[in-house]
C-alpha cells in the first residue's frame, strides 16, 4: 500500500475507466440482463466515484482492478438481495442469483477472466443486433464497451450531447421492447453479426486514428480499445475468421506509426517525412503475423487488401524503397470491389508515384461529388504543387482550409500555402 496524491489518483482512475469500465458493464449487464443495462452502468459509475473518494483520502490498493471488481460485485449483490433490480432478470444464470447459497459464488465467478471476456463478446454481438440501427450500434459500443462519455461520443460524431442522449435512450427502449438478449447468435447468423461487429470496430479505430476532434488528431485510447476488442474476436473460435485477423493486422500496421505521425509541436508529419526509426517494430511484426494468419480459406475481404497495402508501407525500410507498383495494383483490386471515393483519392496519390503527377491530377479531377471534402482538395493541392503549378495548388489549399475544423490539419494546410507563396 502507498500514500497517493490527487494527481496520481485521478490519473489511475481515468486509466481504469478507459480500460475496465466496459468490462464491468458487460459483466453486470450479463448478470442483470440487457434490459437492465442502465443499472449496470450506474453501478460502474458509483464504483469509480467511490474509488476516487476512497483512494484520495486513504490508501491506494495494490491491485486497483481487483478492488474495482470486488466493489462492483458487492454493489450488485446488495441490489439483488434487496430486490431493487429495475427489470426482472431473465437469463441463463437467473436461477443461481435467487438462492443465497449460489448468489455470491456465481457473482465471484462472473468476474473471472474467462467470464469477463465472454461477457464482452456477448455485449459486442448484442450491441450489433440487426434490430438496432448502425449509427446506434456504434454509439452503444462506444458508450458501453469503450467507456466514452456522452460528450466524447458527441465529439466523435460531430454532434451535440443531447442528440447522443436521445439516441441512447431510443436504443435502450428498443432493447427492452424487442427483448434483445446477450446470447450468441446462431451459427447461421454468426458470420453476418461478426461482420457488423468488425465494421463497428473498424470505424472506431478510424475515429481514433484520424479523429474528428478539433484539438486532437490521434485518439490512442479509441485505437487501443478497438485493437483489444478485435483481439478478443481472434481468440474466440466462433469469431476467428480470416478477415478478423486481416483487420487486426491493419490496426497493428497503422498503430506502429503513431510516434512519428506528429512532431513535438503536434504538427502533422507526412509519410514521406516520418522518422521510420520511431516506428514500432514489434507492432509491425504482429501485423505480419496476423496477416499471415488471415491467409486461410478462399475468400478475400477488403480488410485483406487494406492490410496488404499497409504492410507494404510498414515493411519498407525507406520511403524510396516502397513498392508503389504493388500498392497501385492492390488499390485497383480494392476499387474493383466497390466505388469508394477515399480509396479513389488514395489510389491517385499512389498513381503519382508510378506514372507522374499529371496523370494523378487528371484522375483526381474525374472524381465526382467530393468537391467539398478537405482531403480531396488537399490532395489536389499537393499534386499541383509537386507538378510546379503553385497557383492551382494555392486555390485548392485555400478551399481545403475552409473545410476542416482540425487544428492539426489547419496548420498543415497553412504550411502548404506558405510554400506556394
Amino acid at each position: 500500500m502507498s500514500e497517493p496524491n490527487d494527481k496520481e489518483v485521478n490519473k489511475l482512475v481515468d486509466h481504469l475507466f478507459r480500460h475496465e469500465s466496459g468490462k464491468m458493464v458487460a459483466v453486470l449487464t450479463r448478470v442483470f440482463g440487457f434490459s437492465n443495462i442502465e443499472q449496470a452502468e450506474d453501478i460502474v459509475q458509483d464504483t469509480l466515484i467511490r474509488a476516487l473518494e476512497t483512494w484520495r483520502f486513504g490508501k491506494m490498493p495494490q491491485n486497483p482492478q481487483a478492488w474495482l471488481y470486488r466493489t462492483a460485485k458487492n454493489k450488485a449483490i446488495d441490489l439483488i438481495r434487496r430486490e431493487q433490480v429495475k427489470h426482472k432478470i431473465v437469463n441463463d444464470i437467473a436461477p443461481l442469483l435467487k438462492s443465497e447459497y449460489t448468489l455470491a459464488p456465481k457473482m465471484t465467478e462472473m468476474f473471472t477472466e474467462n467470464e469477463v471476456r465472454d461477457s464482452e463478446l456477448r455485449m459486442m454481438f448484442a450491441c450489433c443486433h440487426p434490430s438496432i440501427s448502425y449509427e446506434a450500434q456504434l454509439t452503444l459500443i462506444l458508450k458501453t464497451l469503450c467507456g466514452l462519455s456522452v460528450k466524447e461520443i458527441g465529439s466523435a460524431f460531430l454532434t451535440n450531447e443531447e442528440t447522443i442522449q436521445k439516441r441512447l435512450y431510443r436504443t435502450k427502449e428498443k432493447i427492452k421492447t424487442e427483448h434483445i438478449t446477450l446470447d450468441y447468435p446462431g451459427a447461421d447468423a454468426m458470420q453476418a453479426r461478426t461482420d457488423t461487429v468488425l465494421k463497428a470496430l473498424y470505424l472506431l479505430f478510424n475515429e481514433g486514428y484520424n479523429s474528428s476532434h478539433p484539438e486532437k488528431l490521434i485518439r490512442e485510447d479509441l485505437c487501443e480499445e478497438a485493437i483489444r476488442l478485435t483481439i478478443l474476436l481472434t481468440e474466440n473460435p466462433k469469431t476467428n475468421y480470416p478477415h478478423t485477423n486481416a483487420l487486426l493486422a491493419l490496426m497493428c500496421y497503422h498503430t506502429s506509426r503513431f510516434e512519428s505521425r506528429l512532431d513535438d509541436k503536434g504538427f502533422i508529419v507526412l509519410l514521406k517525412d516520418q522518422d521510420r526509426t520511431k516506428w514500432n517494430r514489434f507492432l509491425i511484426k504482429k501485423g505480419n503475423d496476423y496477416l499471415n494468419q488471415s491467409a486461410t480459406g478462399d475468400t478475400i475481404h477488403d480488410y485483406h487488401i487494406e492490410a496488404a497495402i499497409a504492410s507494404e508501407h510498414a515493411n519498407a525500410e525507406l520511403y524510396e524503397a516502397t513498392n508503389w507498383q504493388m500498392i497501385l495494383q492492390l488499390y485497383n483490386t480494392l476499387l474493383s470491389r466497390g466505388n469508394n471515393p477515399i480509396v479513389q483519392i488514395n489510389r491517385c496519390l499512389v498513381l503519382a508515384e508510378v506514372e507522374g503527377y499529371e496523370k494523378a491530377i487528371n484522375e483526381l479531377l474525374q472524381i465526382k461529388g467530393f468537391d467539398e471534402n478537405c482531403y480531396y482538395n488537399t490532395s489536389l493541392g499537393e499534386m499541383y504543387m509537386k507538378n510546379a503549378n503553385k497557383e492551382r495548388a494555392k486555390h485548392y489549399f485555400q478551399k481545403a482550409l475552409m473545410l476542416t475544423s482540425s487544428s492539426a490539419e489547419i496548420e498543415l494546410i497553412r504550411r502548404k500555402l506558405a510554400d506556394c507563396n
